[in-house]
């Protein structure tokens, strides 16, 4: 299975920031120490281009990003100081998505994107550490180019994802499936085609009895071309800024069940880390290192299912 890093890319945080920009360096290191990918299949992707950026954000706010206008109250929005390392980290995360979807999309069954998942870029703006939107990007790539003609978001990160959200709001060829805190960021929610909200503390149970109700549903429903996964770390118990009471163990399961009910449907999947800020570090990498083990598994299964099929003898 291919996996698309950009952690080389760093953003140049003040000391204290809260964003946990180690994560991504030790997830890609783990990840081949554990021997869950090979290093042969890990590749950094090339940065999404302006034209793309602009199909799901105004052209003002890409040029602001671009050439360091930014208002510095839409900086602190965005929760990190404008840099040159900023917006190239920042396409790379895209094109790391986009990369993924592509590889998704001709024969793998599933790729992934060690970082992405930045679901709180708005069209006209970026908010919660997102400064361009990867799943909005990518799914208009890919419907303009006309690789698919619908897909499923299904975003399991414990923030909403409101830009997405927002994004396709009047668009009939995204569906937005959003499980997330009743309480936490984003103070107010966008409309979802379909929000499944939980109380605080609401831990394994309660969590994976919903994703099993609605995820097939949804796909069943929706019948896309390709999903988009957002895995996020935060639903995780010891989360600074999650609320929820999910075990690691359970995000496991999350993991193994999304891939599970996307395989059965011959889904491809494209898979972003999305959020995580446990004070414990190795605990969100954990996290992220289950999900892509559970993603290798399942392309695996999907590789595996494919070979069968073209040695069946045609009737």
């Amino acid at each position: 299975m291919k996996a698309f890093y950009s952690d080389t890319f760093v953003l140049p945080l003040p000391e204290g920031h809260r964003f946990p920009m180690l994560k991504y360096q030790r997830l890609r290191e783990r990840i081949i120490e554990e021997g869950v990918i090979a290093e042969t299949d890990l590749e950094v992707p090339d940065a999404a281009c302006w034209d793309d950026l602009r199909l799901a954000h105004d052209a003002t706010y890409v040029a602001a990003v671009a050439d360091g206008t930014l208002a510095p109250d839409v900086q602190r929005r965005i929760g990190f100081p404008w840099s040159a390392e900023m917006v190239e980290r920042s396409r790379r995360s895209v094109g790391a998505t986009l990369a993924a979807a592509h590889e998704a999309l001709n024969g793998a069954g599933v790729a992934v994107n060690l970082a992405g998942g930045t679901h709180h870029a708005f069209r006209d703006r970026g908010e919660g550490y997102c400064v361009f939107n990867d799943v909005a990007v990518t799914a208009l790539v890919l419907l303009r180019d006309g690789r698919i003609r619908r897909s499923a978001v299904v975003d399991c990160d414990v923030h909403q994802g409101n830009g997405t959200a927002a994004i396709f709001r009047d668009d009939p060829r995204v569906f937005t499936l959003s499980l997330h805190g009743a309480h936490n960021f984003p103070f107010h929610k966008e409309v979802s085609d379909r929000d499944v909200v939980f109380e605080d503390h609401a831990g394994d149970d309660e969590y994976l009895t919903a994703l099993e109700q609605h995820v097939p549903q949804v796909l069943n429903d929706v019948a896309p071309d390709i999903v988009f996964y957002l895995a996020g770390a935060d639903p995780y118990a010891g989360d600074r800024l999650g609320r929820l009471g999910l075990s690691i163990e359970g995000l496991r399961q999350r993991d193994r069940l999304v891939f599970d009910a996307c395989r059965v449907r011959r889904l491809p999947v494209a898979v972003s880390m999305s959020g995580g800020y446990a004070h414990d570090i190795d605990a969100i990498v954990t996290i992220h290192v289950n999900t892509i083990r559970e993603a290798s598994r399942s392309a695996t299964a999907w590789v595996s299912s494919n070979r069968d099929r073209k040695r069946q003898p045609s009737a």
